[in-house]
């Protein structure tokens, strides 16, 4: 919006107002951390067996021996999911049999387990599976949950930037804290593992949404130089500081339902901050609210104990956004020239394969050895300096080389893990976490790198569908994890190979560190190695303004 900034100049950058917003925004991101990664505790997977029935008529010796045992991981363990057939071993106790010396074990007939399952409550005293046995024929119902989560964030992501444009930044914002906190609270009552999974969906588009919302509405309140620090240590920093509280709540709750309210109440704690954080007033005067917009700043002024000059906006030099825009734009210019249908592929396959990596090892926190809610610990404590050094590298240093490092970082240490011996679980797991250090830091990095290579007139639709193509790699990672079933490293090496294919792909992007922003699809950076053809006669341009704080729409984990 012109001359916004110069308009609102007399205000500061890091005043009262400015930090009060900065906070604020930061903190109602909070429950979107610990709600985001509950699914690891929720639908936790505890050991378990075959049910034998008290009343099969077997001798405690053949009662015993009712499970097979099977070979995982290397070493020899009761099966999960099989027993030998009750009506033979009734007849083989009945006759005074003993097993193992008087019949193989080897030799007899199985079935499935077809009076239920028992479940160890060493970790979990109950969770969605053990609920409604989500296990072996059903336990790909587990993964699915997660996977349909993640489907609520990609439509959440496709209606919250156009729900914000029309209702406004915080409309859109409380309303659906009020969806994730309502519909949170009803799945506790679940009867089914439908209607949890139903629920879970619009769980996640109510998350996805007040994210987009409260990214969108901190970037258009703050200045210039507090904008950056927001969109990548703030928002961040407090994503982060919900998911270490994750482990501490499942740590004291070991119910899943218990859980998900102790999870679900602290959205109340949003509702005051109502009456305390305003609307964009860059978003009111695109609406011509002028006067409302001035009245935001004025009381801004008092409390940064400013005076407000007498005329802050001039509606004869604001103009509306809408009336700037001379040519409208659509998805289809992201695949017009060569050269930026090279970047929005490889944009992509970037940002896919790096939410792959990023949701993949934050579900796979179970797997590891050792203590579960320490292992949630270190994932969440990871991702704070990863935040901070990507924040760094970004201010400092080259993007593709910075970025190029993490992704060889992150899967480099994933490949090395299956040469790790097995008796060095916390090398597994140091390595794991630097993995996720790695990928972390890529993921936060990618977001400014794709906005900068992409053009002012279609930077949105860029960073949008390089966005979406991350909620298709989050809805995919949680069968990544579920091929650790069939082999413990199969995950790692599938997604360290595909992180430092992503890390060689990042090396033939453009680099964008200290060139200016482009405006026009011509202006756009070249790809390397990829050969030059002039633009035809009939090439679009439009210029708009260089700072669109709408850019970050789209851009939220």
């Amino acid at each position: 919006m012109r001359d916004y900034d110069a308009a609102t100049a007399f205000l500061g950058e890091w005043g009262r107002f400015q930090r009060l917003i900065f906070f604020l925004l930061s903190a109602s991101i909070i429950p979107n951390g610990f709600n985001g990664m509950s699914v690891v505790f929720l639908a936790g997977t505890p050991e378990h067996r075959c049910v034998v029935p008290r009343g099969a008529n077997l001798s405690g010796e053949w009662r015993n021996a009712s499970i097979p045992l099977e070979l995982r991981d290397g070493q020899e363990v009761p099966s999960r999911c099989r027993r030998y057939r009750l009506a033979a071993l009734a007849n083989f106790s009945a006759l005074g049999l003993r097993p193992g010396s008087d019949v193989e074990l080897e030799a007899l007939e199985q079935e499935p387990c077809l009076d239920g399952w028992e479940y160890s409550r060493d970790v979990y005293h109950s969770t969605i599976v053990t609920e409604w046995n989500l296990v072996c024929d059903n336990d790909w119902k587990g993964p699915l949950s997660t996977s349909l989560f993640f489907v609520g964030v990609l439509l959440g992501s496709f209606i919250s930037g156009q729900l914000s444009d029309k209702f406004g930044r915080k409309n859109v914002l409380f309303a659906t804290l009020a969806m994730q906190t309502a519909f949170s609270f009803i799945q506790v009552f679940s009867t089914s593992w439908e209607m949890f999974s139903v629920l879970f969906v619009l769980v996640g588009m109510g998350q996805i949404s007040n994210y987009v919302a409260a990214f969108v509405l901190g970037t258009e309140i703050l200045g210039k130089s507090v904008r950056l620090l927001f969109s990548t240590l703030g928002v961040c920093i407090f994503y982060a500081f919900g998911y270490m509280l994750l482990p501490l709540f499942a740590f004291f709750l070991r119910d899943w339902r218990m859980l998900l309210l102790a999870l679900t109440l602290p959205g109340l704690l949003c509702i005051p901050l109502w009456w305390i954080i305003p609307e964009s007033p860059r978003w009111l005067i695109s609406m011509g609210r002028f006067q409302e917009a001035e009245d935001i700043i004025r009381k801004a002024a008092k409390t940064n104990g400013i005076t407000a000059p007498d005329v802050i906006f001039d509606p004869s030099e604001l103009q509306d956004v809408n009336s700037q825009k001379q040519q409208t734009y659509t998805i289809l210019d992201l695949l017009r020239t060569r050269n930026i249908l090279t970047i929005t592929i490889m944009s992509v396959l970037l940002w896919m394969i790096i939410s792959v990596g990023y949701f993949g090892l934050s579900l796979d926190t179970p797997n590891l050895h050792g203590d579960v809610y320490v292992n949630c610990f270190l994932s969440a404590v990871t991702e704070v300096p990863a935040y901070i050094i990507s924040w760094l590298l970004l201010r400092n240093l080259p993007r593709r080389y910075s970025m190029a490092a993490a992704l060889f970082l992150g899967g480099c240490v994933l490949l090395f893990i299956q040469l790790v011996p097995s008796h060095l679980n916390v090398l597994s797991i140091l390595l794991v976490m630097l993995g996720k250090f790695g990928i972390t830091s890529a993921f936060s990095m990618v977001y400014v790198y794709t906005a900068e290579l992409y053009p002012t007139v279609v930077r949105n639709m860029g960073v949008g569908a390089s966005s979406m193509a991350s909620r298709l790699g989050s809805i995919l990672s949680p069968y990544f994890v579920y091929l650790g079933a069939y082999d413990r490293f199969l995950p790692y090496i599938l997604m360290g190979s595909l992180t430092v294919l992503s890390g060689i792909l990042t090396l033939f992007l453009p680099e964008s560190y200290g060139m200016p922003l482009p405006d026009t699809i011509d202006q756009m950076l070249r790809v390397k190695g990829l050969e030059y053809r002039p633009p035809s006669s009939s090439t679009r341009e439009s210029k708009e303004e260089e700072e669109n704080p709408e850019i970050f729409k789209s851009t939220a984990f």
